[in-house]
């Protein structure tokens, strides 16, 4: 399953379904197509009980210039990684729907589920060739966690002590917790929470981290989860797309800390309080909102906890599990709506990618 599950880890793109087995499998189910011009409106024809909601109708698009053209949304939420840029570079239009996105007067703010704080994200689209002026802000699930662990204003955190035992990363470079007043502890019995950032790495007194292979990690966990140690999970993804592989994120620590029956506080998408975020810098209300995602498990549930609409771009982390094998390429609408319900989040908009 693993192409490499060491330091770095990273999975092929079909390996998505055997990563998240821990959620149960949804057969696919009649549906009623309607063709109107260059969209798709899929209705279901039945609702299997296992979605905790009847399945919504969702248009199928080949870009976004007529959503932007109609000035439906005034506030556009924009995902980075699987929607903007692969990790290494920008896709193919993505610069250029912006810049047109822009002009038709939309306010866009990056909403990210990166462990790292918001201006590290502006600084990485600077670098992959993004106007950051196009951008009202940008907020992430990294920066959420810093403000939260440095007010402390939630009961939640005021509770938490001070020591930490810090997952982090190496290859990707480790998160520096400088301002927050806490103490990076290596033994279990030290410990007062997990704070994960990364899967790669055991950050050190130092400030130092020592490359940390996932399944040592996990053990790490296993001797915490014994001691009933809360964990912080700075990005709640469980993959992330790089290139043509997902690389494993926090999320897949979080979600294996539960199973051991730890207590997790997920930061990010699809909590509503980071679309709550963004709304206040766009100074939006949610009805003149769009949030476009590659995840359905984090972009468009979340989209949907936050009651927003939402923008699903098909060929991301889900375009092995969508039959997709190049760039641009348009999924099934039967596809779509079958992978849909096993993860109970639905788009209102689907879109090969984020294009004009």
């Amino acid at each position: 399953m693993y192409a490499q599950f060491g330091p770095n880890p990273t999975i092929e793109m079909s390996s998505l379904s055997s990563l998240l087995s821990f959620r149960s499998p949804i057969h696919s189910r009649g549906a009623l197509l309607r063709r109107f011009g260059g969209t798709t409106t899929m209705m279901s024809g039945t609702v299997d009980p296992r979605c905790s909601i009847a399945p919504r109708a969702f248009e199928c698009l080949d870009g976004i210039r007529t959503l932007a053209e109609s000035g439906r949304y005034k506030a556009w939420f924009l995902d980075q990684f699987g929607v903007l840029h692969d990790g290494k570079k920008p896709y193919p239009g993505a610069i250029s729907t912006l810049e047109n996105l822009a002009k038709h007067g939309a306010k866009m703010v990056v909403i990210s589920n990166s462990s790292r704080r918001a201006s590290t994200t502006i600084e990485k689209l600077n670098k992959l060739g993004f106007d950051s002026s196009l951008f009202v802000g940008a907020i992430t699930s990294g920066e959420l966690t810093h403000q939260y662990l440095q007010r402390r204003d939630d009961p939640w955190f005021a509770a938490l002590g001070r020591k930490c035992i810090h997952m982090t990363w190496s290859d990707r470079g480790a998160i520096s917790l400088e301002g927050l007043g806490l103490q990076i502890v290596t033994g279990v019995d030290d410990a007062d929470f997990i704070l994960a950032h990364g899967t790669e790495a055991l950050g050190l007194p130092s400030g130092d981290a020592t490359p940390m292979c996932l399944e040592d990690l996990e053990k790490i966990l296993e001797l915490c989860a014994n001691r009933k140690i809360p964990m912080v999970v700075a990005n709640p993804d469980y993959v992330t797309v790089e290139v043509r592989a997902l690389r494993v994120m926090p999320g897949t620590l979080a979600a294996k800390y539960e199973e051991l029956g730890g207590e997790v506080r997920w930061m990010g998408k699809p909590d509503k309080v980071i679309y709550a975020s963004a709304m206040a810098m766009a100074n939006a209300d949610a009805g003149d909102c769009i949030a476009v995602g590659d995840s359905l498990h984090h972009d468009i549930k979340g989209a949907n906890r936050a009651g927003i609409a939402s923008a699903f771009i098909a060929g991301g982390i889900h375009a092995d599990e969508l039959g997709l094998s190049s760039f641009g390429e348009a999924s099934s609408s039967d596809s779509v709506h079958t992978l849909s319900c096993k993860y109970d989040a639905y788009p209102s908009y689907v879109l090969p990618a984020f294009t004009w």
